[in-house]
């Protein structure tokens, strides 16, 4: 029987291929993750991540000029400093790096994108962990994250990084409360107007590898204690029910391509904006396989964007964006 119905019609041409795409990425639906380290007086390649560095304040400025004229809606902020401790005390200093590095990327940035700060402590702890420790109960055993005492340096963090200029903190940490007690310090502060982005659904994933070299983490054992168990899917719309309740502005979904299921269930249900973060190990293995000639670079970059948008992401933190953000323009 010859069929009368041929969905190939409207894919016989380029134009009408174009004409028909049900999802398109767009430059402004774009986030840049940048890292930026104290101490250092030239960009310093990240292994792991081919095409990443870890700026100076200098080069980082470059960076975000950069992605502003590729169109990159805007640039996340993460900092390494020089000296760690228990508490993560540079966080919250206004001569750490990470807000210093903010003071001269809204100055640099202006009004061309939105400039965003990663709001955790793992960067700035020497045990990595993204969290102040608990004492251990009982002698020999392994201190925990003590929650509530994490939110009271959240919200410190939150006010320094406020103060510095960011338009949105990424709530990154995975505690209980984080989003509520953060909002409600800043708005005792005056600082109603500052968003937050809550990761709401953050994995306790393999995929950040390389990430914990591009902040140089300090991290043994795992976070499994309050980063979700990849396993569970309905936990993660519960986690971002909460995190709406509380006042988020956007929620997030962590990694993307390895819980698009997430994803969409999110975008089915949020009232809020929803994002989602390309993360280190996603990104790493197609420049591995590239590499090696195994893929077409660009159309798998391209592919794996398109799936996370399709998936309902209303933006996306990749480290392809500024590049990707040049193609699509």
């Amino acid at each position: 029987m010859i069929p009368t119905i041929r969905p190939r019609r409207l894919r016989a041409t380029p134009a009408l291929r174009k004409l028909t795409t049900e999802t398109r990425l767009h430059p402004n639906e774009l986030v840049l993750p940048l890292f930026v380290r104290e101490g250092i007086s030239e960009p310093h390649p990240i292994t792991s991540m081919p095409g990443v560095v870890q700026h100076t304040i200098d080069s980082l400025r470059g960076a975000v000029a950069e992605a502003a004229e590729a169109g990159v809606g805007g640039v996340m902020l993460f900092g390494i400093p020089e000296v760690r401790d228990a508490i993560g005390s540079a966080a919250d200093d206004p001569a750490g790096i990470l807000n210093v590095a903010t003071r001269a990327v809204v100055a640099e940035a202006g009004d061309s994108l939105v400039v965003q700060t990663d709001l955790c402590l793992d960067e700035f702890t020497d045990h990595g962990h993204c969290g102040v420790l608990a004492e251990p109960e009982t002698p020999g055993a392994v201190a925990g994250v003590d929650n509530d005492a994490t939110l009271e340096r959240y919200q410190a963090m939150a006010l320094a990084q406020a103060e510095a200029g960011s338009a949105l903190l990424g709530l990154s940490g995975m505690m209980d409360g984080q989003v509520a007690a953060v909002r409600a310090a800043l708005d005792e502060r005056g600082f109603q107007q500052t968003a937050l982005l809550a990761y709401s659904a953050k994995y306790a994933s393999a995929f950040y590898g390389p990430f914990r070299e591009a902040v140089d983490s300090q991290l043994t054992g795992d976070r499994r204690g309050y980063q979700m168990d990849p396993g569970n899917r309905r936990e993660g719309l519960r986690e971002v029910e909460l995190d709406i309740a509380e006042g988020a502005d956007v929620v997030m979904v962590k990694p993307a391509m390895s819980y698009l299921d997430v994803l969409a269930d999110v975008a089915a249900t949020s009232s809020v904006p929803v994002w989602a973060y390309q993360v280190s190990g996603e990104a790493a293995m197609i420049e591995a396989a590239a590499a090696h000639g195994w893929i077409d670079r660009r159309r798998v970059i391209e592919e794996s964007m398109l799936g996370i948008k399709r998936a309902g992401a209303d933006a996306i933190l990749s480290y392809f964006a500024t590049e990707l953000a040049g193609w699509i323009r």
